[in-house]
């Protein structure tokens, strides 16, 4: 069974409801190898949706440079980005976004929802099948064993919902269960 816990909770109010569980942090602060989950983690290589012979170094630089906003188109600078840091482009920054763009090139705008079933999970799921294949197979036969509670600053497993951002340990849930 695989459980997503948000990781600013206390690890011992987890391990309270989900005793004898195995906690594993996919974030950008969690421990090699399985910080390599992290959409910020310059795995690299990573083909850019709708973008022919053109890579990534992550999906989230990905996702922020095939953002556009009402003051700023693209940013491919987003990516070659190795550091986890200074991937985000903010509201404050460039006004409100006006979608994501459907490739470097493209000229259709993806409003958010299709955006995300366009760009970030083909590039998140190409990750996990081709670059984190052993970490996958790993935490498949763990969560056959026992509980695995993933850890992820966000919980939400909805692609519908845009109230809050998606949840990459929700994603990784499901091509552990087979279902992407």
């Amino acid at each position: 069974m695989v459980i997503i816990q948000n990781r600013r909770r206390k690890k011992e109010n987890i391990q309270k409801d989900f005793p004898n569980s195995l906690i594993i942090d996919v974030t950008s602060k969690g421990k090699t190898p399985m910080v390599k989950f992290s959409p910020f983690y310059p795995i690299g290589n990573i083909p850019i949706p709708f973008s022919p012979n053109k890579f990534a170094k992550s999906v989230e630089g990905i996702w922020q440079g095939l953002k556009v906003f009402e003051n700023n188109d693209i940013d491919e600078s987003k990516f070659e980005i190795t550091s986890m840091k200074g991937l985000k482009r903010t509201v404050r920054k460039f006004g409100m976004p006006k979608g994501h763009r459907k490739g470097i090139k493209g000229n259709m705008l993806l409003d958010y929802v299709p955006a995300r079933k366009l760009i970030y999970l083909p590039a998140y799921k190409w990750v996990l099948d081709n670059r984190l294949e052993k970490e996958v197979k790993e935490l498949k036969n763990l969560s056959k064993k026992e509980t695995l509670i993933l850890l992820d600053y966000e919980t939400n497993g909805d692609m519908e919902n845009t109230k809050k951002p998606l949840s990459h340990a929700q994603l990784i849930k499901l091509r552990i269960e087979d279902k992407i």
